[in-house]
């Protein structure tokens, strides 16, 4: 029987275990959207309105860094690439031990954990400084990893702790919703660094040594902390989730009562009374791999973690290098004679540039994207946004020369139209599907590994660009670059044909748990008369 046709008359006491369990994720499934659904979005939300904040911060505030504290005014290719590509492994690393963690610990003790991390380490990046014994570059690489690992925490945590607590009508909007936050963080790092630049305005005019702009990118960075200190008390008493409740800690009653909070609003920790177990499969290391050995759960798991692979080598070359692009095609670039009014017009037209792109394609595309998760389902849009994707970049990469001798305007165009099928397309949906797809005991550690795999296309393209734009001359090699893009986008393509379509389905219908409690409670139940009829008979069996 699915959970979705256990009548509400049938909660009484002579219910059997499995079907307590059904009863209670019923609520969970069917309850009305309300206020507690809402709160859940934005106490997730605003932890990824903080990441894309930090993390796209440093593509404006990489040029100033450079101005005040590289020989020449301007990074070098490993001092770029340093301050990049530090956050994307961090996050590497903290989506691999956090989606592991909230499984063998629990969503509710690790939440808020990886918002400490990255208060404490932006924090530190804002105060970083450099001396004989410490070279700014290496403090802050070092502070931007360890923030990093806080933001690779919250990726499994936020898509776990949304999709368990979500109705199944409405859990792919409210996952959505979550990860929009990303757009807006980016566009505010870039709102945040016109009012700076702006404020500054007149002292970076009238002193030459430019030591003004040592503020202005601590006070871009800094600022990170203000939403995640908003969010923390709330992450830190959310309740545990039902279904970790009842599948992994294997405790019934209070199960039920933290199905209860999803209709109340009231979280009731039961104390002092008897646990009532039920029945599921325990994790382990052999259980995993025995798991996973199943090709129809590997593939699930290889198509979820390449697709997001594939993904992030465009997101990311794309995202933390805007303002090369930028920059290479000569949008916005100062005529400036004046050193001081050229120093000036390169900060502020970075920022505006990145706000043009923020605003033109990546907010809209998480917004077009969360009005039709739920209708037409997270495979189609995946699906559609590769092959939308994989256009674009042909025509931006072959095309490459052409247009920027024709329109500058059109290259940007085609810019933005990418950022927006990402997000109206594949950088959504690989974030929604693994925290569906997989059985509540996986359900975390596989979100991280699908997740991880994405930061390290991140990695590799963020390595790759900077190592092969200047073949042949600055910025040369932009065009053979957008032509790599599209043939991983076209990859893309392939590997989303090896996940399910998710909407409208429970946790338990996708990845088969449905009935598994009764197999369990079977096999149980027999193993108890059976030792009970070895030992009435005055055997001894050994197991």
């Amino acid at each position: 029987m699915s959970a979705l046709q256990v009548p509400q008359a049938a909660q009484n006491d002579n219910l059997t275990a499995a079907q307590r369990r059904r009863v209670a994720l019923a609520e969970v499934d069917n309850a009305p959207f309300g206020w507690y659904h809402i709160k859940t979005c934005l106490i997730a939300g605003v932890g990824f309105f903080t990441d894309a904040y930090d993390i796209f911060a440093i593509n404006m505030c990489a040029s100033m860094i450079g101005l005040i504290y590289s020989k020449g005014g301007a990074l070098t290719a490993n001092q770029e690439l340093g301050l990049k590509v530090a956050t994307p492994v961090g996050t590497l690393v903290g989506q691999l031990l956090f989606g592991w963690l909230a499984d063998v610990v629990g969503r509710k003790k690790m939440y808020g954990v990886e918002l400490m991390l990255i208060i404490v380490a932006t924090f530190g990046q804002a105060l970083a400084g450099h001396g004989p014994g410490a070279n700014i570059f290496g403090v802050i690489i070092c502070w931007r990893f360890i923030m990093g690992v806080g933001i690779g925490g919250d990726y499994p945590l936020s898509a776990i702790i949304t999709s368990e607590f979500a109705t199944t009508k409405y859990r792919g909007r409210m996952m959505n919703a979550v990860f929009a936050m990303q757009g807006f963080g980016n566009l505010a790092a870039a709102i945040v660094a016109v009012c700076v630049t702006s404020g500054f305005k007149s002292v970076i005019l009238k002193y030459p040594d430019h030591h003004h702009v040592d503020y202005m990118w601590r006070i871009i960075i800094g600022l990170g902390i203000v939403p995640a200190c908003i969010a923390l008390y709330y992450r830190l008493t959310i309740p545990e989730t039902p279904r970790y409740t009842m599948d992994i800690e294997r405790d019934l009653n209070q199960a039920e009562k933290d199905a209860d909070f999803v209709k109340t609003g009231r979280f009731e920790k039961i104390e002092d009374q008897p646990v009532e177990r039920i029945e599921m499969p325990k994790a382990s290391r052999r259980d995993f791999v025995r798991h996973y050995a199943k090709w129809s759960n590997f593939k699930v798991l290889f198509g979820c973690a390449y697709s997001w692979f594939a993904l992030d080598i465009a997101f990311y070359g794309l995202g933390l290098n805007s303002s090369i692009i930028l920059t290479a095609i000569g949008f916005g670039s100062s005529h400036a004679t004046d050193p001081n009014q050229k120093v000036y017009d390169n900060l502020f037209n970075t920022a505006v540039g990145n706000i043009i792109i923020a605003i033109a394609g990546l907010v809209p595309g998480y917004w077009v994207s969360f009005i039709f998760i739920d209708s037409w389902g997270r495979k189609p849009i995946q699906l559609m946004g590769f092959v939308m994707l994989t256009i674009i970049f042909v025509i931006m990469g072959f095309g490459y020369s052409t247009i920027l001798t024709h329109s500058k305007g059109a290259f940007v165009f085609l810019y933005c139209l990418a950022n927006f099928f990402q997000n109206f397309g594949p950088n959504t949906t690989t974030f929604i599907i693994p925290g569906e797809v997989f059985p509540t005991r996986y359900r975390s550690t596989s979100h991280g590994i699908s997740a991880a795999s994405g930061k390290l296309g991140a990695i590799v393209a963020q390595v790759g660009f900077a190592r092969l734009k200047d073949i042949g001359g600055k910025n040369a090699w932009i065009n053979h670059i957008l032509e790599i893009f599209a043939l991983f986008m076209l990859t893309g393509i392939f590997s989303t044909f090896l996940v399910p379509e998710t909407k409208g389905r429970t946790l338990e219908e996708l990845n088969g748990e449905e009935d598994l409690e009764d197999d369990y409670a079977a096999a149980h139940e027999k193993a108890v008369n059976d030792s009970a009829s070895s030992d009435k008979g005055g055997r001894v069996t050994v197991s």
